[in-house]
């Protein structure tokens, strides 16, 4: 392992769950552009785990970005594409057009006005039918919060107030103002949830 791998065990503990719902999820399949790819851990496993993809890695971040391109080294498809750099708030996007999106681990972790530019910017790229899978941590309208993610949300705001663990409903709302409708939750491990939206309505 290089220097410029950054590890994340929550990734290694939770990618098996996630491709296992990727893989269900009608329509992802082509070129896949992952939002915030963090470490490219992810990215890698991905890749080699769905054949029917190729995957094209993104992130804001400079110490992410050189993590995603040593973590590509690792990659024998030819499929793991090279890291671009892309802020979801910034328009236009890099990346004319995407099959599928994905995107793990950024609402809760960036303002909100991210989630809103997340929806805008994917409207701007999928063709109408095509999928955009979250996943993360989420409140949900009449589920039990636990104790470990009320602790997670007032850590997540203590170190930043505009940070913080978001309503699904209120998600779902900037989706569907953007074009996107919720197709399924699917529970996680750890207190998490994977969202699978659909593009519905193209202008």
């Amino acid at each position: 392992m290089t220097a410029r791998k950054i590890h994340a065990p929550a990734c290694e503990r939770n990618r098996e769950p996630i491709v296992e719902v990727l893989r269900s999820v009608d329509g992802f399949r082509g070129d896949v552009l992952e939002i915030a790819s963090g470490t490219g851990m992810h990215a890698l496993f991905f890749t080699m785990a769905l054949p029917e993809v190729r995957w094209q890695p993104t992130d804001a971040d400079d110490g992410a970005l050189a993590s995603i391109a040593a973590w590509r080294e690792d990659d024998d498809t030819g499929r793991l594409l090279e890291p671009i750099r892309l802020d979801v708030l910034s328009r236009p996007w890099p990346v004319g057009r995407a099959d599928a999106l994905f995107n793990a681990n950024m609402i809760h972790i960036s303002p909100w006005a991210c989630t809103r530019g997340l929806f805008a910017g994917a409207a701007e790229i999928l063709a109408e039918g095509a999928p955009l899978v979250l996943y993360g941590p989420y409140r949900i309208d009449g589920e039990r919060w636990a104790e470990s993610n009320e602790r997670f949300d007032e850590s997540l705001r203590g170190r930043d107030p505009s940070w913080g663990v978001r309503a699904l409903a209120d998600v779902c709302e900037v989706a569907a103002e953007a074009g996107f409708e919720l197709e399924r939750r699917v529970p996680m491990p750890a207190e998490n949830q994977t969202l699978v939206f659909r593009r519905v309505r193209v202008a």
